[in-house]
């Protein structure tokens, strides 16, 4: 799979994740086998403004490459002006925009999905942003705000007018959210109308979940999201059952080495103190379904240094060998 020149070595994407897609996720991630990472959905007038939180999000690391860049916002100028900030920073691989994302905040703005009910809007973004940069351009759109598709259908086309490289498609509307099921023939649907890659999204829990959406909607690549969190091992999953038709599961002590992974890699990135408070979170993903999980996310409460949480891995992995 190309997206413009740009070879894509496997089929898996990482959805971008507000507070959660950041470097050191991204580089676990990439580290377990994902094809393209994303960063977090950023905002273009934070870029504009040179917001000094906004820019931050922009840091990137060369073992995570190809880097996927998003961001979202309703004024063109604003966004073809981030779109050439970060063509010339020199470490996104693809740019992309954001025109899926329901939260309200986001909608209130005009962004996100509220611009798939203003396709000419759009296309003023669309243009602005393939103007800024020849980087490959992606958009990530929902179904729109009724479950027919047809705003969908619109936008794509458009997109592929304004020399969008490839699409990325969650088929849920504005108002299920996360809620409800993916339509996948919704996929296979946009995928016949258009003649750029489309990379499904939506309901990929499982690596079979992913062969079976490639298979039944003929999409090039799927984009996991919230499965990857607690489970990052599932990209290379994928990757291995695509090829393969079946896939490896991680070792207890491959998880633990994650976790300590994601550890340091917090502590570098956000420092020790809003590092371990963000861990609290993070960590309780990995252990679902073992022995002694509850009392481990107790204790996850209470860490107060990295050094905590490393002893805390470290002795919760000896007492599933005891």
């Amino acid at each position: 799979m190309k997206i413009k020149d740009l070879k894509i070595n496997g089929v898996t994407f990482l959805a971008p994740l507000a507070g959660i897609t950041n470097l050191p996720f991204r580089q676990m991630v990439k580290d377990c086998g994902c094809a393209v990472v994303c960063s977090e959905m950023i905002s273009a007038k934070g870029i504009f403004y040179n917001a000094e939180k906004t820019i931050t999000l922009l840091k990137s690391q060369e073992d995570e490459r190809p880097l996927s860049v998003q961001i979202f916002g309703s004024d063109p100028m604003a966004m073809g002006e981030a779109a050439a900030f970060i063509n010339d920073l020199g470490t996104a691989d693809i740019i992309d925009i954001n025109f899926g994302c329901s939260v309200r905040k986001v909608i209130k703005q005009g962004a996100g999905v509220a611009l798939m009910k203003n396709p000419a809007l759009a296309r003023k973004i669309l243009k602005a942003v393939r103007d800024a940069t020849p980087l490959p351009f992606t958009i990530k759109i929902r179904s729109g705000w009724d479950p027919s598709g047809d705003q969908a259908v619109t936008l794509a086309k458009i997109a592929e007018d304004q020399g969008v490289n490839a699409i990325a498609f969650h088929p849920r509307t504005a108002v299920q959210g996360f809620r409800g099921k993916a339509d996948w023939q919704l996929i296979a649907r946009l995928k016949q109308a258009v003649r750029i890659p489309v990379i499904g999204n939506g309901d990929i829990i499982t690596p079979q979940d992913a062969g079976d959406m490639l298979s039944r909607t003929g999409c090039d690549a799927v984009m996991v999201g919230r499965a990857a969190m607690a489970n990052p091992f599932i990209l290379s999953q994928i990757e291995q059952y695509v090829v393969h038709g079946s896939f490896n599961l991680p070792e207890p002590r491959d998880i633990f080495r994650k976790m300590e992974s994601l550890t340091q890699g917090y502590v570098s990135y956000f420092g020790e103190i809003t590092a371990c408070r963000m861990l609290r979170g993070r960590l309780a993903w990995f252990i679902r379904g073992f022995p002694g999980a509850a009392a481990f996310r107790k204790e996850l409460s209470t860490l107060a240094s990295s050094a905590h949480v490393i002893e805390m891995i470290r002795d919760f992995e000896a007492g599933l060998k005891a």
